[in-house]
């Protein structure tokens, strides 16, 4: 007899995974999977419930405009909907703000389109060289033969240090096409691909053991103790028996080695440098070479819900409070005894009083807040301080600190001007008394110059240097483009009132 029936019903359950189920939904797969992957971005971060209805509203709005079949339903309903189909998982976060979140299903039927859609790794040498690679490494950890292990290792020993001493003594090194590189390049995407996938498996597996434990919880005589045993049992059984829990378990070893970590940046980036490389897009490019912080990503999304677990566990000891438990178990019991005995004296339609409540009392009035003599104490007299309050300033201590006294330098520029009919700014300032060489009045030079219209020699390579000193007798030296004043800017410096300017 043959198979056939046993690969009917494996057919049949591989029909019924949310993945399968997504994928074949006739035409309204498409419209849903497209929602999704628009919807959430490639870190499948949640989305606030809220915003994801405005999303989905906004996406099936735009595809009813373009003439694509959409459901008739409010986005709410859709979104609940598809909760039940486990393509989305609904909880609310630590601000107790409802989330969406991708399932690992949904993830898969995305992964599934983008390979499809674009290009992919087919049968290539790549391919095979990985798969003997991998076979390789699998032989050399099932052998149990140390002959085999050790002649095999002085195989590839031999097989490498020739390949050095070639290379050593100026052999040709071998540039591989195009075609072979692209090959290496789909292939490993491809592996690359179903990391966020296996990572929301690890996320939903830790949330079902989270399930179990609150169960454990709500159950009648569970003790801490147990629930915190139960509790170990399955993260460990979790990281050492799946699939998943391996992969998270390589993955968080790899994060932790920092060389490691460099080599895979160093050979992602040096993959993208081939001339093959022009042929990917800015997207897939960028999120091939972001794939270290794609995988940090993933761990993230586990260790935030193995937290949430902990926490759990965290309130439920700090909150469990077994005498109390104790009392309320004894009084329930004698509630069911004395309800047993009434039961037993009473009529089909007996009943009882109970009190739910307790009974309020007949208070006329109830003080809220009793008289606080301190409440009528003035407060204490400020004490004199006029003794150590430091000396006044005196105006021409402020004048000293102020800005620049544009009066005194129009004179001084006139009178230069006169006397020698062509001068420039950093003769006049020096020719300056050191109370108005302070550095503020290079400013109000600057200031004057500008105004006036005085000719700045840019092409002539000469500055204009300015020996500033501070009030305090400091000195600062300032250097400028040259500036000379002519007797065309005297007129100028009448007929504007640059006090008025400043």
């Amino acid at each position: 007899m043959s198979e056939i029936a046993g690969r009917l019903a494996q057919i049949r359950e591989a029909f019924e995974r949310p993945t399968l189920a997504l994928l074949s939904r006739g035409k309204r797969g498409p419209v849903v999977l497209a929602v999704l992957m628009s919807s959430f971005s490639q870190n499948q971060d949640p989305v606030p419930a809220e915003q994801l209805h405005a999303q989905v509203r906004t996406y099936l709005a735009e595809l009813a405009a373009a003439g694509e079949e959409v459901p008739d339903d409010p986005p709410r309903v859709l979104c609940r909907r598809w909760v039940k189909e486990q393509w989305l998982v609904l909880a609310a976060n630590e601000d107790h703000v409802e989330e969406y979140a991708l399932t690992s299903h949904a993830q898969e039927a995305i992964d599934y389109v983008k390979r499809l859609s674009g290009d992919r790794s087919m049968f290539s040498q790549s391919r095979i060289k990985t798969i003997l690679d991998a076979a390789r490494r699998c032989a050399n950890d099932a052998n149990p033969d140390r002959e085999e292990r050790v002649r095999r290792l002085d195989d590839e020993i031999r097989r490498l240090t020739a390949e050095r001493d070639r290379i050593c003594g100026g052999g040709e090194i071998e540039i591989a096409p195009d075609d072979r590189v692209l090959e290496e390049y789909l292939n490993l995407r491809d592996l690359i691909a179903q990391l966020p996938a296996d990572f929301l498996r690890v996320s939903e597996a830790v949330k079902a053991i989270q399930r179990v434990i609150v169960g454990e919880f709500r159950a009648e005589g569970r003790r801490a103790g147990h629930v915190l045993d139960l509790y170990l049992e399955r993260s460990s059984d979790l990281m050492t028996e799946s699939a998943e829990g391996r992969a998270f378990v390589g993955a968080v070893e790899l994060l932790r080695d920092d060389r490691l970590l460099k080599e895979l940046r160093d050979d992602l980036k040096t993959i993208l440098e081939h001339p093959f490389a022009v042929a990917v897009t800015p997207a897939e490019a960028r999120d091939f070479r972001n794939t270290v912080i794609a995988v940090r990503h993933g761990m993230g999304i586990v260790q935030e819900q193995r937290r949430r677990l902990s926490a759990t566990l965290r309130a439920h000891i700090a909150r469990h409070d077994a005498l109390r438990e104790r009392e309320l178990d004894e009084a329930l019991r004698r509630c069911r005894s004395e309800l047993a005995s009434w039961m037993e004296k009473s009529g089909p339609r007996s009943r009882a009083g109970i009190a739910l409540d307790l009974p309020s009392l007949e208070v006329a009035h109830l003080r809220q807040r009793f008289y606080n003599p301190g409440d009528h104490i003035p407060p204490l007299p400020l004490a004199d301080t006029q003794a150590e309050a430091a000396d006044p300033t005196s105006l021409e201590e402020l004048r000293r600190q102020g800005g620049p006294d544009l009066g005194a330098l129009r004179e001084l520029v006139t009178a230069a001007v006169q006397e020698l009919e062509a001068v420039s700014a950093g003769e006049v300032f020096a020719s300056a008394e050191a109370g108005l060489r302070r550095p503020v009045e290079v400013f109000g030079l600057l200031h004057i110059a500008a105004a006036t219209g005085a000719k700045e020699l840019r092409d002539s390579g000469e500055a204009d240097l300015f020996e500033a000193v501070r009030p305090d007798g400091t000195r600062r030296s300032f250097t400028t483009t040259r500036t000379v004043f002519t007797h065309e800017q005297l007129g100028a410096l009448e007929a504007h009132d640059l006090d008025r300017q400043s």
